[in-house]
């Protein structure tokens, strides 16, 4: 990868799995997925340990993700980072955002949110960002919230835009392999408005995942972020979160989704059957690996 500066950069992947349950299979592609790539281009992995939900994330679960992964055979390189260990870097990116009054400060609750976007529609469709949430009525930025209320920190979207308007918005985005191994890349054009006022500071913790993993990457100088395409649309708000904190872009990669027989996603909420249980029933990290194209 060449720098702005053109100085040639070691690309760096990173996996950076929630440890608010027990990996799957899902877990296992993504993994083995940046594992190759970063081998591929001669970079280096590092781990991430996506724990500021600090109500779900379990230690246990943080000691099986380190059992699962090394029973895989994936070797990183570096310190594991952990997210609950750096929310100073969270504050420091949010109050630079609330600084330039890019943030406000909202203490609407998810049925009130919903309930204003269903007053707003006249029906029972709402306009929902790419997550299927109701669109949020920016109710607080006209009635700021009473105060001693906990309160979460939305992104004021339209002073947003504004702020980055003669920026180019764009990401380089994964298009395929061609059959000489290299790899082909386009140029992604994003739309966040579709996020509305999204949620950056959540009331119970300090950050949220949009903000906290583009402070990551930045700060673990990440080039390529390979994961699954169900947080494709969620690359639109973080690089706009990038051109407003000043902070690089990598490349991105979005693959397709490990689903079960019925075709739906593999995930922890679903109990879709962990790597562990995989391994007590007799399959070697060699089976693993070919069950997911990685023989």
């Amino acid at each position: 990868m060449v720098h702005d500066s053109g100085i040639m950069m070691q690309p760096v992947f990173r996996f950076a799995p929630s440890p608010n349950g027990l990996l799957h299979l899902g877990h296992a592609y993504s993994a083995l997925l940046n594992e190759q790539e970063a081998r591929r281009h001669g970079g280096k992995l590092l781990l991430r340990i996506e724990d500021i939900d600090r109500l779900r994330s379990r230690s246990e679960h943080v000691q099986a993700i380190f059992e699962d992964l090394e029973w895989l055979g994936i070797a990183f390189d570096g310190p594991v980072r952990f997210q609950s260990a750096h929310m100073d870097d969270y504050r420091h990116a949010a109050d630079t955002l609330r600084q330039r009054g890019l943030l406000f400060a909202c203490d609407c609750t998810r049925q009130r949110v919903a309930r204003q976007a269903q007053l707003l529609s006249g029906s029972d469709e709402v306009a929902c960002d790419p997550d299927g949430a109701p669109l949020y009525s920016r109710h607080c930025l006209h009635t700021p919230p009473l105060e001693g209320l906990p309160v979460a920190w939305r992104l004021r979207m339209d002073a947003a835009l504004q702020a980055v308007v003669g920026h180019h918005l764009t990401y380089q985005a994964f298009a395929g392999h061609k059959n000489t191994q290299d790899t082909e890349w386009i140029t992604q054009t994003i739309v966040p408005h579709l996020w509305g006022d999204a949620v950056l500071l959540r009331k119970d913790i300090a950050t949220s995942y949009h903000l906290s993993v583009v402070v990551d990457d930045a700060l673990q100088g990440v080039t390529h972020v390979v994961r699954g395409r169900d947080l494709e649309a969620a690359t639109d708000l973080h690089r706009l979160l990038q051109a407003l904190l000043g902070l690089p872009t990598p490349h991105y990669y979005h693959h397709d989704l490990i689903t079960d027989a019925g075709g739906a996603k593999l995930a922890k909420s679903r109990m879709s059957k962990p790597l562990r249980l995989w391994r007590e029933e007799g399959a070697s990290p060699a089976m693993i690996r070919a069950m997911l194209g990685f023989a």
